[in-house]
């Protein structure tokens, strides 16, 4: 038996790093889960986030969006503290690679959701104006519109 892998290791993890995520995002769209697939939305987050860290073309963007994800989805399984937590890595990855100001808007989008989700409803809405101001820096009509409707989702 040799210890060369069978499969290329590096298509394997460009292929679960975006396959995982969008499959994650399938299951984000769905309004019915089942418990089930609360649990598989979670994991193919994770992995993705996971995969795309063994990718030398990983940057803080896929790192923000991951982190976001994985917010996003404690947040609509009704676990507002692990929202919280990794709502806080998207905040700080995105800050400290001065990502424009759509990531740092979502950012602050997932910090809202996981205080809503949580019931603190002032601390949600302090984050909701925030993400509207850096809404409004945002250079592409696309984008913020997509920020400012998701941020109507929250409260």
């Amino acid at each position: 038996m040799t210890d060369d892998p069978i499969v290329d290791i590096a298509a394997a993890h460009r292929h679960f790093s975006v396959d995982c995520f969008n499959r994650a995002w399938d299951l984000i769209d769905k309004e019915d889960r089942t418990p089930e697939e609360e649990d598989e939305m979670l994991n193919l987050s994770m992995a993705s986030l996971w995969h795309w860290t063994e990718r030398p073309d990983c940057t803080e963007k896929e790192l923000s969006l991951g982190n976001w994800q994985i917010s996003r989805i404690f947040a609509l399984i009704g676990r507002p503290e692990m929202a919280t937590a990794y709502a806080e890595r998207c905040l700080a990855v995105t800050e400290d690679a001065d990502l424009p100001p759509f990531y740092l808007g979502y950012a602050y989008e997932a910090l809202a959701r996981a205080a809503a989700v949580g019931r603190d409803r002032r601390t949600a809405m302090e984050h909701i104006a925030q993400a509207r101001q850096l809404a409004q820096q945002e250079e592409s009509e696309e984008d913020r519109q997509l920020l400012l409707d998701d941020l109507a989702t929250i409260l």
